[in-house]
C-alpha cells in the first residue's frame, strides 16, 4: 500500500504506454502527453496494453522513483483512452492497485434526513 501524503496528487495517463519506458521515458510521456511536470511530487501511473502491468513514477524531492506492480490473474482497471488524463483520489488508487474496479463505487452514505419520519 502507497500513502498518499495531503496534498499530493495521483495522475492517470489513460492511454496504453510502452510499458518498456524506463525513468526519462516515462517522465517525458508525464511532459509531453499529459502536460505535468515530472518532478511536481505527484504521482504519475501507467497502463500498458495487456493491462496486467502498472507503473507509478514519482519525485521524491531527490530523484526520480519508479513504482511496478504486475497482477499474476486479472487486468488493472483502466478509464476510456478517450479520456487523456484522470485524476484520481488516494482511496481510488488503493482500490486500482488492488485490483479493484474504482470506476463504479459508490458511496454508501445517505444524506442526511431533512425531517424526523
Amino acid at each position: 500500500m502507497i500513502a498518499v501524503p495531503q496534498g499530493m496528487k495521483v495522475w492517470l495517463a489513460a492511454k496504453p504506454v510502452d510499458m518498456r519506458k524506463g525513468f526519462d521515458g516515462l517522465a517525458a510521456v508525464v511532459q509531453e502527453q499529459l502536460s505535468k511536470d515530472p518532478f511536481s511530487g505527484h504521482l504519475f501511473l501507467f497502463r500498458g496494453r495487456r493491462g496486467d502491468l502498472l507503473k507509478i513514477l514519482a519525485w521524491d524531492g531527490q530523484g526520480l522513483c519508479l513504482f511496478a506492480k504486475r497482477l499474476e490473474k486479472g487486468r488493472f482497471v483502466w478509464p476510456s483512452p478517450a479520456a487523456e488524463q484522470v485524476r484520481l483520489t488516494p482511496a481510488e488508487l488503493a482500490m486500482l492497485l488492488e485490483g479493484i474496479d474504482w470506476r463504479a463505487l459508490r458511496r454508501t452514505d445517505e444524506p442526511a434526513p431533512t425531517r424526523a419520519a
